[in-house]
């Protein structure tokens, strides 16, 4: 029941307070129970329309759907079956869309892996599988490790140019490309090329197509590892519509069918293949694939394509915002779309961000998102009435509900009230690999509703607008609870003269397990010293919240396309500190 107009429990869940900004007809919404093929081809505006652009070439719709037709057969005839996982470590190329529209046709799933190469072949060797996929730049070092530690037979390679034209490359794109090749590539009698493998089909005779069950897992795809250990997650072709289907009206423009374009992100991650990839795809955007540009030179490739949709992470933020390749007088009025996702983003960040597209015509208001791979992607809409800042990461998806609780607990909070951040709604994931991870994150509360506890630390106001602040909770020894937003947050509004860019890194107190010391990593203006910013630092914290060192660094460290605050609380040792006590 939508109690959003009478308001009276005080509890989230309930009250569902966020509906008052959905019309009436978003609010019936209700999900397809439908395959992703099936979806996409509902959605399909028609088969002779250009569905991805690939570095000069346009793929049609009827090309997606030949393919994947194709493919099946092959992964048929190569043993692949109901069930099977189907290893792919791909970039963000076409051939990977065919792959995994292919498993789900024969009812298997696609398991993809970005970590270190012993992680990876970890993963193959759980899955049973003995065949890979992998671009044809593969070391032949690296599938040697996967055929003498792992079931691996043979190693389907894939070029980056099967579709596309080297040609059509800017220079510092066919470099990118060229610096993958190494004088040792994959080869041999363990290896194949993309052709053969296709031929492979044209003779198989058998059955295809599983019986269609979209509640089957199709997805096991890796968390990145940059805030803790590396977990599968497994989510379905139903779960990825649900997601998909709640998102479909973003970026939308009437009649006017709008560019999307995604750079350098691996479709190893959920929220690629799904907010990125299939839901562009889904919803009519021309999706333009660009997986070999340097995060380096997303400034270029945005100049170059000017799409009027872009998924933002803090790194491509940072990259444009530092750029002096960008003229003064760049008109990024293209960009009518602008988010970033990844991780918390501080007040500072989006200010400098927001300024820099205000200086270039940009009409776009910055927004920040929520999501996470156990979620399906994102998980909240950019919420406009309320102003962007202090962790304020928009409104919870029509169908999904997001509230507070007590830290592992089902004791529901009210407004305002910290807390641990839990999300229920049709986008979870089916749950990991591991059965006692997914019962120590997917719990039935008492409402039984099934809700993913995402160990995030934050707050929901009486608006329904979800306000994230931290990972997890980390207590100081002799009293108060540290939250990295709110403290950096308290410096970028100071406006501390000196500081160009600030974070926090949270990393254990080894003299008092269970307690947490923060420390401050900064990037300088020129003729500033962390000696010289210290005392105007303290006057901005609370007692419990002094940083016991302050670092300085040349510029923010990203990892995974977020702030390498893992990286960097395990290398303090490295760094000449400032003492801020």
């Amino acid at each position: 029941m939508n109690t959003a107009d009478n308001k009276t429990t005080g509890y989230p869940s309930i009250d569902r307070p966020w509906m008052k900004y959905y019309p009436p007809q978003i609010s019936q919404m209700q999900i397809p129970e439908c395959t992703l093929m099936e979806y996409l081809k509902q959605n399909c505006p028609g088969e002779d329309v250009a569905a991805i652009h690939y570095y000069g070439e346009d793929i049609l719709w009827s090309t997606i759907f030949e393919n994947t037709e194709a493919v099946a057969r092959s992964l048929r005839t190569m043993g692949f079956g109901m069930g099977d996982q189907i290893p792919v470590f791909l970039q963000n190329v076409p051939q990977y869309f065919y792959l995994l529209l292919a498993a789900e046709k024969i009812g298997a799933s696609l398991l993809c892996r970005d970590n270190t190469l012993e992680e990876n072949v970890d993963a193959v060797n759980q899955s049973g599988a003995k065949t890979i996929f992998a671009p044809d730049y593969m070391k032949q070092h690296e599938l040697d490790a996967y055929v003498s530690d792992s079931y691996t037979e043979c190693a389907v390679l894939v070029s980056p140019l099967i579709n596309g034209s080297y040609d059509a490359m800017p220079d510092y794109i066919q470099n990118a490309v060229d610096s993958f090749y190494s004088h040792s590539p994959a080869n041999g009698s363990h290896t194949m090329n993309w052709n053969d493998f296709l031929a492979l089909g044209k003779s198989y005779v058998g059955v295809v197509d599983a019986p269609v069950d979209f509640n089957r897992p199709l997805l096991r795809a890796y968390t990145s590892g940059s805030t803790g250990p590396s977990k599968q997650v497994i989510h379905s072709a139903h779960t990825m519509i649900s997601v998909i289907h709640q998102m479909n009206f973003y970026g939308s423009q009437g009649d006017f069918r709008p560019s999307w374009m995604v750079t350098c992100l691996p479709p190893s991650l959920v929220a690629v293949v799904v907010a990125m990839d299939l839901m562009p795809l889904a919803s009519n955007k021309y999706l333009i694939l660009n997986p070999y540009c340097s995060p380096d030179d997303v400034d270029l490739e945005m100049m170059r394509y000017r799409p009027n949709c872009w998924p933002l992470l803090p790194l491509f933020a940072d990259v444009l915002v530092n750029s002096d390749r960008i003229p003064d007088d760049y008109d990024m009025s293209h960009l009518f779309a602008a988010g970033v996702g990844c991780e918390s983003y501080n007040n500072g960040q989006l200010a400098r961000m927001q300024k820099f597209m205000n200086d270039h015509k940009c009409q776009a208001r910055l927004t920040v998102g929520y999501g996470c791979s156990e979620s399906g992607s994102n998980v909240s809409l950019p919420m406009t009435p309320h102003p962007i800042g202090d962790g304020n990461a928009g409104i919870p998806l029509p169908l999904t509900t997001i509230s507070v609780f007590k830290a592992g607990t089902d004791e529901e909070l009210k407004y305002n009230q910290f807390g641990e951040i839990c999300i229920s709604g049709p986008g979870l994931m089916l749950g990991y690999d591991n059965p006692e991870s997914t019962a120590n994150t997917l719990m039935i509360h008492k409402d039984g509703m099934t809700w993913l506890h995402t160990k995030d630390i934050g707050y929901m106001n009486e608006d329904g607008v979800v306000f994230v602040l931290t990972r997890g909770h980390a207590p100081r020894f002799g009293g108060g609870d540290m939250a990295t937003l709110p403290m950096e947050n308290r410096l970028a509004d100071a406006k501390i003269e000196g500081i160009d860019d600030e974070f926090f890194v949270l990393a254990p107190d080894e003299e008092h397990p269970g307690c947490f010391l923060p420390y401050l990593f900064v990037v300088l203006e020129d003729g500033h010293t962390p000696e010289s910013i210290k005392d105007s630092v303290r006057a901005c914290l609370e007692p419990y919240m002094y940083p016991v060192s302050i670092f300085t660094l040349p510029k923010r460290p990203f990892y995974h396309f977020k702030t390498n605050r893992l990286g960097m609380s395990r290398e303090l040792h490295t760094f000449q500190q400032v003492s801020c006590s």
